[in-house]
């Protein structure tokens, strides 16, 4: 990680060709269950430290598809201080799986950790479809959203929900962030 005040991690290389990102984190959880995000937001920040930012709870009304984890779902997101290399993404697909089984014998949440710079919006997945690249050990990435002409833009596989626009404010101001942060390193 390149923290908030340009220092690198002395016990890693990383390659100069890997951008540096902000990590976010999406969470799904059921409607008004206070108990299970505070459980999550305890084991995320176990493995992560305090998130940077929280973004206020959701309604998810687009789909249905997470029907197993509750009929009623909200959508937060969790930003973390610091850059990050994008190749850490698939590992913190990982260690969100590993943490969605741990919430029960069901899965009680969805967690889709993903790397926002400038320019995109990635996230990880372990599924695999025809946009999505393979990066390693079962994971996936797929750009969700990318800049166009001053706002966020998706495309045709883009998810309803990010491409509604309902998540746009808050992934700008990660994006700011992000370019704070980013003009810091460059600096160094």
């Amino acid at each position: 990680m390149i923290s908030k005040d340009c220092t690198t991690d002395e016990n890693r290389v990383i390659h100069p060709r890997d951008p540096l990102v902000k990590k976010i984190l999406a969470l799904l959880l059921p409607h008004g269950n206070r108990e299970i995000f505070e459980d999550v937001r305890k084991k995320l920040s176990g493995v992560w430290g305090e998130p940077e930012r929280i973004s206020p709870l959701i309604p998810f009304v687009w789909t249905n598809y997470y029907e197993d984890i509750a009929p009623q779902l909200d959508r937060c997101f969790f930003s973390y201080g610091g850059l990050y290399p994008t190749s850490d993404l698939p590992d913190w697909k990982l260690k969100t799986c590993e943490i969605e089984r741990s919430t029960g014998a069901s899965r009680r949440v969805n967690l889709d950790p993903g790397a926002l710079d400038g320019a995109r919006l990635l996230l990880a997945s372990t599924k695999g479809q025809a946009h999505r690249i393979y990066m390693k050990e079962g994971i996936f990435a797929e750009v969700t959203l990318c800049r166009r002409k001053g706002k966020w833009a998706s495309f045709f596989y883009t998810f309803p929900d990010f491409k509604s626009g309902a998540y746009d404010k808050w992934l700008e101001t990660v994006r700011e962030d992000w370019k704070k942060e980013h003009a810091c390193t460059e600096k160094a």
